[in-house]
Parts: C-alpha cells; sequence; structure tokens
C-alpha cells in the first residue's frame, strides 16, 4: 500500500475531515490492517494509533482469519493488491462470515474495475494509491459514525417502519418493496440504497452528490454511475421509464422523488 501525506494532499484532507466529523473525537477503535507491505503497516499503525485507535496488522488470508479470531475489530481496511493473493477473494471471504465495515485500498484509476468489484461484493468506503494519512482517518472515522447509527435504536425503530407512496409498500425491516398489485420487486443492493434515500426525503431535490454520498457510491468512479442507478430504479417503478412520475429529473441539479411518502 502506498500513500501521500504531502501538502498537495493536506488542504483536500483537512476538508474531508471537517465535514465528514464535524470537528468531534475519533471514537477508540480497534482496526484490522491487511497489507503485505511491512513499512506500510508500520507507518499506518503508528499515524492511526497517535489518534487513539488501536491497530492489528495481517498481511496474508491465514494471518487475517488468525486476528478475525481473537477479538472483533471495528473496522477492516484492505489493500487490494496483495503480492500472490487477491484482495478481492479477502473480501468476499470476509462477507462470508461477517458484516464488519470494510475500506479497500485500490491502484491507481485504472483499476477502475476493482473499485466498482470492492463496492457490489460489499466493501463501504475505499481510497485511491498514492492517499493521505489524514483523508484516511477522516474516511475511518465517517464509516465508524455510518456503522453506530445504524447499530443505534433510533435506526433500527426507523427499520421497522413501513412506508408507501404511490401504492407501493416499502417495509425497511424486511428490505422489501410490493408494488401496487401486491407483488414482490427484488432490488438491488444499489437500488435499495438509492429507494431509502429518496423515501427519506420526498418532494425534495437532491443533488447527485447527496445521492452519491447517500448510496455509499463515489463520483469517480463513474462520472454518470447516479443516473444509471436511477434509470435502473426507474424501470422497476414507473408505469413509463421514459416519462416517469415518481423519480423526476431536476434539470442540471439532480432528481426529485416527486410523490407523497406517509407510514403504512
Amino acid at each position: 500500500m502506498r500513500f501521500d501525506d504531502t501538502l498537495r494532499h493536506g488542504e483536500a484532507s483537512e476538508r474531508i475531515e471537517r465535514s465528514e466529523i464535524g470537528g468531534e473525537p475519533a471514537p477508540l477503535a480497534r482496526i484490522l490492517l491487511i497489507d503485505d507491505d511491512p513499512a506500510m503497516r508500520q507507518m499506518i499503525a503508528a499515524f492511526l494509533e497517535n489518534h487513539s485507535m488501536r491497530v492489528v496488522s495481517a498481511a496474508s488470508r491465514q494471518e487475517m482469519f488468525r486476528q478475525l479470531s481473537g477479538d472483533e475489530p471495528s473496522l477492516v481496511i484492505l489493500d487490494l493488491q496483495l503480492g500472490h493473493e487477491d484482495g478481492l477473494d479477502l473480501l468476499r471471504d470476509l462477507r462470508a462470515r461477517s458484516d464488519l465495515p470494510v475500506i479497500i485500498a485500490t491502484g491507481h484509476r485504472r483499476d477502475e474495475i476493482d473499485r466498482v468489484v470492492g463496492l457490489e461484493l460489499g466493501a463501504d468506503d475505499y481510497l485511491t494509491k498514492p492517499f493521505g494519512l489524514r483523508e484516511l482517518l477522516a474516511r475511518i472515522r465517517a464509516v465508524l459514525r455510518r456503522r453506530q447509527s445504524a447499530q443505534s435504536g433510533a435506526p433500527r425503530d426507523g427499520e421497522r417502519r413501513r412506508c408507501c407512496f404511490g401504492g407501493w409498500r416499502l417495509e425497511r425491516r424486511l428490505r422489501r418493496l410490493t408494488n401496487p398489485e401486491g407483488m414482490p420487486v427484488a432490488l438491488t443492493k444499489g437500488e435499495y440504497a438509492l429507494l431509502l434515500a429518496f423515501v427519506d426525503a420526498p418532494q425534495r431535490p437532491l443533488s447527485r452528490e447527496y445521492l452519491l454520498q447517500a448510496t455509499r457510491m463515489h463520483e469517480d468512479i463513474f462520472d454518470r454511475s447516479i443516473d444509471v442507478q436511477v434509470l435502473r430504479l426507474r424501470r422497476k417503478l414507473e408505469a413509463d421509464p421514459i416519462a416517469p412520475r415518481i423519480i423526476r429529473t431536476e434539470r442540471g441539479f439532480g432528481y426529485v422523488f416527486d410523490v407523497p411518502v406517509e407510514p403504512c
């Protein structure tokens, strides 16, 4: 894993940390760092430990499972370039046994497909090398904060709620969408996340940047990735996706979920 903590990254990292963290202190967390470069493991571990995080490391699948057999980490940082081992295979192994938050580290933009596959396999975030250590810290804190919010009592209450819109019914606890005829409609992970973002903010213009963040996607994977997700969701929700009445385009800005959403 390579990194870059020079001044050219400092300003951007500072903006990310202010916006993602809001100046709050980092929670005490146990981080599992999976990387086959011992110098990078040592440097990243030292940095994170200076910010009130405990770090354990692994360089292979065997070491990863040995670390996982002890105290469960709060979050995993996984380098997808692990010499003779495939980091995506390790991510599959992680997801097969756990829903631990995972941040993947990938190569340059030419390795875009790895980022896409990693996110589809359930990674929570990614960093492209070289990256700044302060940016890594900011992303760790943001993912942990989302995790804590998801596990708190209020979100669980929210997951038990059911909502209806335009004859459709969404049951959050079961992650089930039912059409006006009472038939279930399957949604991918991305489509479900996008629908939640819409039903939580009905009849309000939502920017593409907001929707990308809400669905844990990133604009530099695909410039038009959110548009593709919206198109797929429209095909499932709209009677006529060419003339949508539920998800309306807000030209030059983003989209509006243009129907009332009510508890049901």
